[in-house]
C-alpha cells in the first residue's frame, strides 16, 4: 500500500527535523509506517495482558507477606511504607497504585506511550527517575544525569514552542533534583 504524505504532515515533518536535528526522510518513513499500519493490532503472542484487580491485590498483599486487607493494614512494612497516610483500597485505581509503588511496573505499562510518558515510563505513574532519564543508576555519572536533564529540558521545558509542558518539566526537575542531591 502505497502511502501519500499530504503538505501538513511534511510541513511538521520538517519543523520537527529543523528543531531536532533529525533527518526529514527518516520522519517520513515513520508517518507512512505509522499512517498504513495505524487500526493493526499486534498478534496475541506480543500484547501484555493487564493483570486484574484480584491479581493485583493477590501481588501486594504477597509483598507484604499477609493473607488479607486487614492484616495488610497493621503490617509494619506497609505502615512505614504508606507513612501512615490513609490508602484507598476499594478500587483498581488504589491497589495499581500500591504495586507501582512498592513492587515495580505492572504488565502492560512498560514501553507507555502518550501525555506524561518519558523513555517508556509514565511519571505521573511512577516515582522511577533513572528509567525516566533513560540511565543506570549503578553506572551513571552526575554529568550523564545532567546531560540527560538538559535535553530533556530542550523538549519540555514550558517555553518550547509545540513540546513544551509546564507539568511534566516540573515533574522532571523534581526527578533530577533528586537524583544529583544523591551523588
Amino acid at each position: 500500500m502505497s502511502v501519500v504524505l499530504n503538505e501538513l504532515i511534511k510541513s511538521e515533518i520538517s519543523r520537527i527535523a529543523v528543531a531536532h536535528n533529525l533527518e526529514s526522510a527518516v520522519l517520513e518513513q515513520f508517518a507512512e509506517y505509522v499512517i498504513a499500519n495505524h487500526k493493526k493490532k499486534l498478534p496475541k503472542s506480543q500484547t501484555v495482558k493487564r493483570l486484574t484487580l484480584t491479581q493485583v491485590k493477590a501481588k501486594v498483599l504477597e509483598h507484604f507477606g499477609v493473607p488479607d486487607v486487614k492484616a495488610l493494614k497493621k503490617a509494619p512494612a506497609f505502615v512505614m511504607g504508606t507513612n501512615g497516610q490513609t490508602v484507598k483500597l476499594t478500587g483498581k485505581e488504589g491497589w495499581e497504585s500500591l504495586y507501582r509503588q512498592f513492587i515495580g511496573i505492572l504488565p502492560g505499562e512498560n514501553g507507555e506511550t502518550g501525555y506524561g510518558c518519558v523513555n517508556g515510563i509514565n511519571i505521573f505513574s511512577y516515582a522511577m527517575p533513572w528509567k525516566a532519564f533513560g540511565l543506570d543508576g549503578a553506572t551513571a555519572t552526575t554529568e550523564d544525569v545532567k546531560t540527560v536533564y538538559r535535553n530533556l529540558s530542550k523538549i519540555y521545558h514550558p517555553d518550547v514552542p509545540g513540546t513544551g509542558d509546564a507539568r511534566i518539566f516540573e515533574r522532571l526537575t523534581v526527578f533530577y533534583k533528586s537524583l544529583t542531591e544523591v551523588f
